[in-house]
Formats: C-alpha cells, sequence, structure tokens
C-alpha cells in the first residue's frame, strides 16, 4: 500500500497525533544516545512531513517515502527540504546521516522478515558511525487482534469523512480493507485502500538490527505505546 488515494486525506485521518510531542520525546532520546555532534536526519517513511515539519528546527531534514502523492503534500509543506522517492527496502542515497527515523510504525509495509532485513540494512548503511536508527515498531503477532471491526468519523463544516474496516490475518501479515467515504460541499467520494501489514515478534526486530551493525535497545512505551527500537550504529 503506497496511500495514494488516501493522501488527500491523510493528515486529516491523523488529526488526532500528536506531532509535536513527538518531536520533542525524539530529541531528548537522540541527544542521550547519540555519539557524535552531527545533526543530519533522514525520515524514512516520512509520509507528509509532519515529523520534519516539527525536527526541522534542530536537525538539517531529509524524507524518503514510496508514495509520490504524500510527497508531494510534504513538498509543499516544506518546499525548502529535500525529499526523496524510494522503497525502504531498496535505496541508495549516496550519503549517510547522524539520525535515520522510521516512525508511526511504517515498518510493517515491509511484510516479510527478508523485508524487514533489508530495510534495517538499508537504514543502518545511511547511518554514520556512533549515529542512531530509530524505528517504531507495528503490532506483534500477540498484540494483533483479527476480526475486530474498526471506525473513524470527522464532522467538520467543509468536510465529513467515515472509515471502517475488519481486521483480517492472512498468515503473518495483518491485513485491513480501509473503506473510506469522504463528503465534500462539491462531492461524495468512496474509496478502498489494503493495508497489509508485517507481524513481527521483538526478537525479530532485535535479530534484524544486530545482524546489521546496530547496537540496539527497546523502549518498551516508545512515541505513542507501540514501542521504540534505537540502534546505534558501530
Amino acid at each position: 500500500m503506497t496511500y495514494d488515494q488516501m493522501a488527500a486525506v491523510y493528515d486529516l485521518v491523523y488529526e488526532w497525533k500528536d506531532y509535536a510531542r513527538e518531536a520533542v520525546l525524539l530529541r531528548w532520546i537522540i541527544a542521550a544516545k547519540k555519539r557524535g555532534a552531527g545533526n543530519t536526519l533522514l525520515d524514512v517513511a516520512c509520509g507528509t512531513g509532519k515529523h520534519l515539519s516539527e525536527l526541522q528546527r534542530d536537525f538539517t531534514v531529509e524524507g524518503l517515502d514510496l508514495s509520490l502523492d504524500l510527497l508531494a503534500v510534504a513538498k509543499q509543506r516544506l518546499p525548502e527540504i529535500a525529499f526523496h522517492a524510494g522503497d525502504m527496502t531498496d535505496f541508495n542515497l549516496g550519503k549517510q546521516f547522524d539520525v535515520i527515523t522510521c516512525l508511526f510504525s511504517a515498518i510493517g509495509h515491509v511484510k516479510t522478515l527478508d523485508g524487514l532485513n533489508s530495510a534495517a540494512r538499508c537504514m543502518s548503511a545511511h547511518a554514520k558511525s556512533g549515529g542512531l536508527v530509530i524505528v517504531e515498531p507495528w503490532l506483534t503477532p500477540d498484540e494483533y487482534h483479527a476480526d475486530s471491526i474498526h471506525k473513524l468519523f470527522i464532522d467538520k463544516p467543509d468536510i465529513k469523512l467515515a472509515r471502517m474496516n475488519v481486521s483480517e490475518l492472512q498468515g503473518n501479515l495483518s491485513v485491513m480493507d480501509l473503506h473510506h467515504l469522504v463528503g465534500t460541499t462539491d462531492s461524495v467520494q468512496y474509496f478502498v485502500e489494503r493495508l497489509e501489514m508485517g507481524l513481527f515478534t521483538q526478537q525479530e526486530y532485535l535479530d534484524a538490527f544486530k545482524r546489521n551493525d546496530l547496537d540496539v535497545t527497546f523502549d518498551d512505551y516508545g512515541l505513542m505505546g507501540r514501542g521504540l527500537y534505537i540502534g546505534v550504529k558501530a
């Protein structure tokens, strides 16, 4: 899934997310864990750039995402920042950064253990020695609940949105068909985007990072309760 259809309403759907608070927590973590004085940061799977809009105050930032539509929103928000189109499992920007972040459970999009290892390898390769790779995981197999229904309703004067899905399980994938109904003064639109996310155990995450030259620790809570893997590049 690349969120292409969702791009126009992505920030509306996730307006509950406190990016400013999460940026404060990230600054604390980076200050405590990073070795070296550099301040360059790459946000992998940066989406519409909301984290970068907060982090740019203290870091020289860049973003990478697979979705051209999400990147278009990010570029409009932050026209002075460099954004790159690319897959987190296979990208090469030709330079290294002091901090690499991959947040809001985007790592789940790799789907497989091979994909997780490839993403860890790419992020580690782009991190300077002593730099950080910070990854917010998707749910573990034990945390994910299949056959549950979820809903989101947004009611604003100029736009109404309803989203529903049933959580499914296919092998090691969480599968959600997100049904959107979006109404504006111009029209009512309906679309479905399929979200398939890999369910990895904590040990599988740790192993992927460790085998790619990252001295990794796990913060149980992290930014919003999903935990956080913090790897220091050897």
